[in-house]
């Protein structure tokens, strides 16, 4: 089982998020969404025939809590297949696996640790048709 497929997310802290979204749309041409991040559309070369995948680039008020209890200001969002078969996997291994668990509209969700003490957030995303 391939465990991360791609990178679904990047999260960073900022001291003024509206701001720097300004900046980014004025000069890098990266429009948001309404929720307020950027969505970036692709599909993968290798299975052509599987839906669309999509990458956000989004900023969080730098005393957001959502990145806790990692001090790094910013948190990676990995794509993954299978979140459950993933982490069954992880946990055989040891690595840092936080109890919470998110389901949604958008996919699945659950959060891990590195080494370092950093949050990852893996996620599933909705199987469409």
């Amino acid at each position: 089982m391939k465990r991360v497929i791609g990178i679904g997310g990047v999260f960073l802290k900022a001291a003024d998020p509206e701001r720097l979204h300004h900046w980014y749309e004025a000069h890098l041409g990266m429009r948001r969404e309404d929720w307020g991040g950027v969505i970036f559309h692709w599909k993968d070369a290798e299975q052509s025939q599987r839906q669309e995948g999509r990458t956000v680039f989004a900023f969080f008020p730098k005393d957001t809590t959502y990145f806790e209890p990692s001090k790094a200001p910013y948190m990676i969002n990995f794509r993954v297949e299978d979140l459950a078969g993933t982490l069954a996997e992880l946990a055989e291994e040891g690595v840092e696996i936080e109890e919470k668990r998110q389901e949604d509209e958008n996919g699945k969700f659950a959060w891990i640790h590195d080494p370092e003490g950093n949050r990852i957030e893996l996620w599933e995303p909705p199987q469409k048709g």
